[in-house]
């Protein structure tokens, strides 16, 4: 099911422009675009993921499985390391959608799609520090904008090499991106913004 990220861009690709326009990271920073609410902002979602992948290494009976989720759990400590702030204890709505997937199919859809909606994010963060004219933070956030993109690729083996109903996998990963949608319109839309009006 080597496909499922290049079907994932194709169904979703209004949702995933927005997702990755600078009104989604003025979404994720309630709208402090300075530098501090950036870093914050990805240190929660580097905790999140730590914690969600954590769980999942533990839980998985498959061990291929299991270890890919421990890989990217590390990761995720790492991110948050390199973004240089504390979180603040909060989590995007993903989480809650991904931590209701019990299945090693789902998981593994679910951490695909996440994959792909936190790089969208990533990348706003890097041109914002560019365009800040802060090097360094651009490049620490190139650094996560990698890590992503391979995440991308080993998932997607891991999808082609590990999941046995396909049609399960790609229900997981729809919804994720489908929460990622939802929430980015619904903060939008309770700070005044209208969110369709944004490509």
């Amino acid at each position: 099911m080597t496909e499922l990220l290049d079907t994932l861009r194709d169904d979703h690709e209004t949702p995933l422009s927005r997702l990755g326009s600078s009104k989604a990271l003025y979404a994720v920073t309630g709208g402090e675009m300075d530098g501090d609410a950036v870093r914050a902002a990805a240190a929660a979602e580097a905790a999140a993921a730590a914690d969600l992948f954590d769980w999942w290494a533990d839980d998985e009976p498959n061990d291929e499985a299991a270890a890919l989720f421990s890989d990217l759990a590390d990761t995720a400590r790492e991110h948050a390391e390199t973004v240089g702030a504390e979180s603040d204890g909060s989590k995007p709505n993903v989480y809650d959608v991904l931590a209701e997937f019990e299945t090693t199919d789902g998981r593994l859809g679910g951490a695909l799609a996440r994959a792909l909606v936190s790089l969208k994010t990533v990348e706003q963060m890097v041109g914002f520090f560019v365009g800040d004219a802060d090097p360094m933070a651009a490049n620490d956030f190139r650094t996560l904008k990698s890590d992503l993109n391979d995440q991308l690729d080993t998932l997607e083996a891991a999808i082609s090499d590990l999941v046995e109903d396909d049609a399960v996998a790609r229900e997981a990963a729809d919804a994720v991106v489908e929460a990622a949608y939802d929430e980015y319109v619904e903060t939008l839309e309770g700070m005044g913004v209208k969110p369709k009006n944004v490509c």
